[in-house]
């Protein structure tokens, strides 16, 4: 099916991806997340104005969260790096395994349905949310991360979950570090490096599963969008720096605390989305 759109309707899309990419370039430095959370349900509300067939519109908003993921979680990355707070270790120990679940969950995405799509989204974010809101500090699987292969274990389902959410991992990663002890601001900074890992197979494998696909919006590869790509990605990468001094001024319980609001918004939005 071929989209069409009139002027006006061209120039609110890339409105409202511009306002989005400003607020994804920040979440990106203040939580270590890729702004996919953002991404996605603004892209999906953006395609559904278009007329994008809803059989591949949270696809397309998945995907196409993925390719923006990339340079703003490099931009965030460098910031954090600078100031030393990425653990390289827990990087460097999931190169291997979180492209592992990347592949399975790329491989999966042509056959799951936008709604189960979004559920999972809305499922995972809630019970995050629910974490950060109400968690406490006796909350804690253990003093310190676990070694492999349990590690690496949860690289590849923390790699299988993001990919199907259309995020950098950011979330997941921060929930995981913090559980085991680890710093708020080491876990956000960290997260930022995860969502390359993530995020550029991904891309790829959204590409190769939407290939060919019917009802896809003007401008795509796949199931990514290169349209909202050109427009997300620079204005998403001048506001990441901004989140990253943020995350540096606030206390640990602040980080959490926004972060689970934030969550908490994300998923009511999509359940909405959903029934």
């Amino acid at each position: 099916m071929e989209i069409t759109a009139t002027t006006t309707e061209l120039v609110e899309l890339v409105v409202a991806l511009v306002i989005s990419g400003g607020i994804t370039g920040v979440l990106a430095g203040l939580f270590g997340v890729g702004g996919g959370a953002v991404i996605v349900p603004v892209l999906y509300e953006a395609y559904a104005f278009l007329g994008v067939d809803e059989a591949v519109r949270m696809h397309v908003s998945v995907g196409t969260s993925m390719g923006v993921i990339i340079p703003t979680a490099i931009r965030s990355f460098m910031a954090h790096y600078k100031r030393g707070s990425v653990d390289m270790k827990v990087v460097r120990g999931w190169i291997i395994q979180m492209p592992i679940g990347v592949a399975v969950a790329a491989l999966l995405a042509a056959s799951i349905s936008g709604k189960a799509l979004s559920g999972i989204f809305a499922a995972i974010a809630a019970m995050i949310s629910i974490r950060l809101l109400f968690g406490r500090d006796s909350w804690r699987l253990g003093d310190d991360l676990p070694d492999n292969p349990m590690r690496a274990v949860i690289g590849t389902v923390i790699g299988f979950l993001s990919t199907f959410m259309g995020i950098g991992g950011g979330i997941l990663v921060n929930t995981f570090m913090t559980l085991y002890g680890r710093p708020m601001i080491q876990a956000v900074a960290t997260s930022s490096a995860v969502g390359l890992i993530i995020a550029i197979p991904a891309v790829f494998g959204y590409i190769w599963a939407g290939w060919g696909a019917g009802g896809l919006p003007p401008f795509s590869a796949g199931y990514v969008n290169l349209l909202g790509m050109i427009v997300l990605v620079p204005i998403s990468v001048l506001a990441a720096p901004y989140g990253v001094r943020l995350a540096h001024a606030l206390s640990r319980r602040h980080l959490e605390i926004s972060f689970g609001i934030f969550l908490a918004f994300v998923a009511t939005r999509f359940f909405l989305i959903l029934f």
